[in-house]
């Protein structure tokens, strides 16, 4: 039976995220606020958010049990997506700001490529929106199912009333308070994640003796724990490390660097984001890897390897300290889902309703059209989730290709070629959306591949020889050099 202090604490943490939902609902003025917070946000709450929004459940349930039976030759995947990390900062996140605010104040991803491209209808951001939209509904129904495993889990309720409580509560404070709400509890749930990945893993190596210890115990049982090749091949380790490429598509991150209230501040946040980044990433591999010598010396029988972090929190801690960990696990899960929700509303509402139906819409009618599609959108991804055998890790590596291969080459090329032309990005797009559908469906050899390579490959190509065969006018030509003469002035 679960102890009470675990409900308390547990409690607490999803009142508080309600809470913070209600008090930036009335703050919510228009649908900027809304949808990207009136670009207010300092970088502590940008780096922090986007990397919690990054993560998700992955951090604490997927790579500690990579770890755990795969050995060390699966932080591959960590090494990847570091460096695919930083290289977004770096080379995406100052110039995105910069442009999507000279661009008239461009506040979603579709908004950014019509303007950017001088869009005089709107079949670019149609495009746009539906492969955002059919993407994130994967995402986010992957995102409820591993919240209704964690409730199932831990509360001992049955599937389907799990997957409702963690529903509501998510919904609850993406509904109230939009991109501020989001932002705000994405920033304490990344400080609670990071907090989490850190003392868990040294507690599991003070238990077992240490490092050396631990060790020992590895080499005698699993061996090949300790090997970086052991299990892998060339293409394993490729498509591993193919995961850095899809931050440059993903658009619940792509907003926060949109977001932040000054360009000047964009450093600053890549060096918090980066250093939350690496001590998180570091921590969810210990887990992993020295929990598989604390479950070995213990004699303990764990069935799912993606359940190490959850058991190890509840034999090593107590019941207070327990509760706010698996807490840790639901804030993952949550402030990923949340910014899903937010960024399929935004484009809902700004990008179809606003820009092609109702154009002189009001802030005040867009706004609670914005909430209602949140609610619409979780209804979608709630019922897709009831299906009880739903492979969570599958739909996120599906989605995350998705995004990186359809947006990622186009997010880049937008930035830094200023001969990129209209046809030439939905061209990118399209093919780039169709290359990691289809090689999906493919098995064997080269096949193996993480479709997400092949996908971003064939969306560059496809985004170059298409826009070599139409003209760019002058005005974007023109505002490539204003934008690019701004960034090198400061």
């Amino acid at each position: 039976m679960l102890e009470l202090p675990v409900i308390i604490s547990f409690s607490i943490y999803m009142l508080v995220m309600v809470a913070i939902g209600l008090y930036f609902y009335f703050k919510t003025k228009d649908l900027s606020d809304y949808v990207l917070g009136g670009r207010g946000l300092g970088p502590g709450v940008t780096a922090l958010s986007a990397g919690a929004s990054d993560m998700s459940g992955w951090l604490l349930l997927g790579l500690p049990g990579m770890l755990y039976s795969d050995g060390i030759v699966g932080s591959w995947i960590a090494v990847g997506l570091i460096i695919g990390a930083y290289l977004n900062w770096h080379y995406v996140a100052k110039p995105l700001r910069v442009y999507t605010h000279h661009l008239n104040d461009a506040i979603t991803i579709p908004d950014y490529f019509s303007n950017r491209f001088e869009e005089s209808g709107n079949g670019l951001r149609i495009v746009t929106a539906l492969v955002i939209l059919l993407f994130y509904t994967l995402y986010t129904s992957s995102g409820l199912v591993g919240g209704a495993k964690l409730f199932e889990a831990t509360f001992g309720l049955d599937y389907d009333t799990a997957l409702l409580a963690g529903s509501f509560i998510i919904v609850s404070y993406t509904f109230l308070g939009g991109y501020n709400a989001v932002s705000w509890t994405d920033f304490i749930q990344g400080i609670l994640m990071m907090l989490a990945l850190v003392v868990t893993p040294l507690v599991v190596i003070y238990e077992i003796g240490g490092v050396s210890a631990a060790l020992e115990t590895i080499g005698r049982i699993k061996p090949e724990n300790l090997d970086f090749m052991t299990g892998s091949s060339f293409i394993g380790i490729i498509s591993l490390m193919a995961w850095g490429l899809g931050y440059f598509g993903q658009p619940h991150i792509l907003v926060r660097f949109m977001s932040i209230r000054d360009e000047h501040e964009m450093h600053r946040a890549k060096q918090i984001g980066m250093g939350w980044m690496i001590a998180s990433v570091i921590g969810s591999l210990a887990v992993g890897f020295f929990g598989f010598a604390y479950v070995a010396a213990n004699g303990i029988d764990l069935q799912d390897s993606e359940k190490i972090f959850i058991t190890l929190s509840q034999l090593l801690f107590n019941p207070w300290i327990a509760g706010f960990l698996l807490a840790a696990i639901l804030a993952a899960i949550m402030s990923t889902v949340d910014s899903q929700l937010l960024v399929s509303s935004s484009v809902l509402t700004r990008d179809l309703y606003h820009a092609s139906i109702r154009p002189d819409a009001g802030d005040k009618e867009l706004v609670w059209l914005g909430r209602a599609t949140v609610i619409a959108i979780a209804v979608i991804a709630w019922y897709l989730s009831t299906d009880r055998d739903s492979t969570v890790l599958s739909l996120v590596a599906y989605a995350w290709a998705g995004f990186g291969a359809a947006f990622g080459p186009l997010i880049i090329l937008s930035l830094y070629h200023r001969g990129i032309t209209k046809i030439g990005a939905i061209a990118g797009m399209v093919a780039g959306t169709v290359t990691v559908i289809v090689y999906k469906q493919l098995e064997g050899g080269i096949f193996d591949l993480y479709e997400l390579l092949p996908g971003f490959i064939a969306g560059a190509v496809a985004i170059l020889v298409f826009s070599r065969g139409s003209r760019v006018s002058s005005t974007c030509w023109a505002t490539h050099e204003a934008v690019w003469k701004r960034l090198n002035k400061r």
